[in-house]
């Protein structure tokens, strides 16, 4: 069973539906203890950093995903889900994330356009079982103003303004910058894999 982590924010309808389609089994929980042993964890974006970071430790939940993860169980994280995996983030001040994937999130400077929004190709640069299947020059759905920068947990790339992370692992760690739920043929191969990976 995977948990898709509620925390009061995120893009919960879009994903819902699309774990749905895929016939993934899951439930949509707040509760840190189901949370925390779970099968699998995702954990879904939509928002700011801090914000985000603070509405998990409210209700326990930022503890609830590391103790996912320490056990070495599937975690997906998407969007502001990924980026509060790095070390900290300057969003509206300064903000400590878990700290799971070393690095610092930070605005786009150099961009044509902030935020980065629409789709946007994917340069895969290492492989790993969650891009598998995914065609080089895949295209996905962006939407954010803050990104990672490319290190050896960088699983793709896409530019904008200059390269960024857009999806990262790892060990048994996953994450997209985008929205797999929004990005059609590219996400559904992801959360297949995801879904592949937690059975």
């Amino acid at each position: 069973m995977i948990a898709v982590v509620d925390y009061g924010g995120g893009n919960m309808g879009s994903l819902i539906s699309a774990l749905e389609r895929r016939g993934a089994s899951f439930v949509v929980s707040e509760d840190p203890e189901v949370v925390a042993t779970a099968g699998a964890a995702i954990l879904p974006g939509d928002g700011a950093f801090g914000a985000t970071m603070a509405a998990l430790r409210t209700r326990g939940l930022d503890a609830a995903v590391r103790a996912t993860i320490e056990a070495g169980r599937p975690f997906l994280g998407i969007c502001v889900g990924m980026q509060i995996l790095y070390e900290s983030s300057d969003e509206h001040g300064e903000h400590a994330g878990l700290g799971v994937l070393p690095g610092r999130i930070s605005r786009f400077v150099d961009a044509p356009r902030v935020p980065h929004m629409g789709w946007n190709e994917l340069e895969l640069v290492r492989d790993h079982p969650f891009i598998r299947g995914v065609p080089a020059g895949s295209y996905a759905y962006f939407l954010h103003s803050y990104r990672a920068g490319v290190d050896e947990a960088t699983l793709a790339t896409s530019e904008h303004g200059g390269r960024f992370a857009a999806i990262a692992a790892r060990d048994n760690v996953m994450a997209t910058q985008f929205h797999p739920e929004k990005s059609q043929a590219t996400g559904a191969a992801l959360l297949d894999n995801f879904i592949a990976l937690c059975v």
